[in-house]
């Protein structure tokens, strides 16, 4: 928002005015839609103190004022916040914003900005130590509900070609509670979880966290709800431009990791090779 945030910290405001501009700027997307009399009751002010407020930072009325707040929200967030997690109550708010339809763009900036996170929240160091602490493990146990089902099954196929004891909770006739029954300090759980949360992954960290075993957690913010039980946290935006989570940045932090582990990890070639002779009698080139 730094278009409109300027544009309100420079200008010369009334304290009426620099009140209602505070209120935009802590409340942008919901300031977005709502009319100058919702803002004015809201804060306790006159409706012509709002439009007052439009005119002096240069636009004609509120509406202009609005357009433009529409439009550098879009600009700099071109998502929605995965704190909004059911689908219905994501793509109601989308359907209030002016996205035009230029989808690839959007979708572009939107997987960037999430992508640009993964940089500023994660150190070099936090993927080594998870990395170490995966391959150390006697039994890799990988937990990913719902949606979250792609990464853990992605995983679990190269985690499969490069370390034994490599095993996944997903099953449509057992629990993760039912897998990981025999967990030991000696293992390691490995969680994808991003809104909206799972209760049974909450109950797969418990399990863990109750047999003393390390816990690597790839989520979409440290505050999220399993980061108690994390050993080594890894986490990415999962904001998004439609109503389904993006998997963009999760899906890099997973191949970051499965990277930093192949660098840690012999014998690979040889397992490979083992694979490769009899998948080709699949036929699967």
């Amino acid at each position: 928002m730094s278009g409109i945030s300027e544009l309100i910290h420079n200008a010369d405001l009334t304290k009426t005015q620099k009140m209602i501009g505070s209120f935009i700027l802590d409340n942008v997307s919901d300031g977005c839609f709502m009319t100058s009399t919702e803002i004015a009751v809201k804060i306790g002010v006159s409706e012509s103190s709002v439009i007052r407020f439009s005119r002096a930072l240069g636009f004609e009325g509120f509406m202009g004022f609005q357009r433009a707040l529409r439009k550098n929200y879009q600009e700099q967030v071109s998502a929605l916040d995965s704190a909004i997690t059911v689908p219905a109550q994501r793509i109601a708010k989308l359907a209030k914003l002016e996205t035009g339809k230029d989808y690839l763009r959007r979708h572009f900036k939107n997987a960037a900005k999430n992508l640009e996170a993964v940089f500023s929240r994660n150190q070099a160091k936090a993927f080594d130590e998870a990395a170490d602490l995966i391959v150390s493990a006697k039994h890799k146990y990988i937990v990913a509900s719902r949606g979250n089902a792609c990464l853990g099954d992605y995983f679990l196929l190269y985690m499969k070609h490069m370390l034994p004891g490599v095993e996944t909770t997903a099953s449509s006739s057992i629990s993760p509670i039912d897998d990981m029954c025999s967990i030991t300090s000696d293992d390691i759980l490995i969680i994808f979880s991003f809104p909206r949360y799972s209760t049974m992954d909450k109950l797969a960290a418990k399990m863990a966290a109750d047999a003393k075993a390390p816990v690597i957690l790839i989520t979409d913010k440290p505050s999220a709800d399993l980061a108690s039980y994390a050993t080594a946290l890894l986490s990415v935006p999962v904001d998004s431009s439609t109503f389904f989570n993006s998997m963009v940045g999760p899906q890099f932090v997973m191949e970051v990791l499965l990277d930093v582990i192949s660098h840690k990890v012999k014998g690979i070639e040889k397992r490979l090779r083992n694979i490769d002779r009899y998948i080709g009698e699949l036929g699967t080139y």
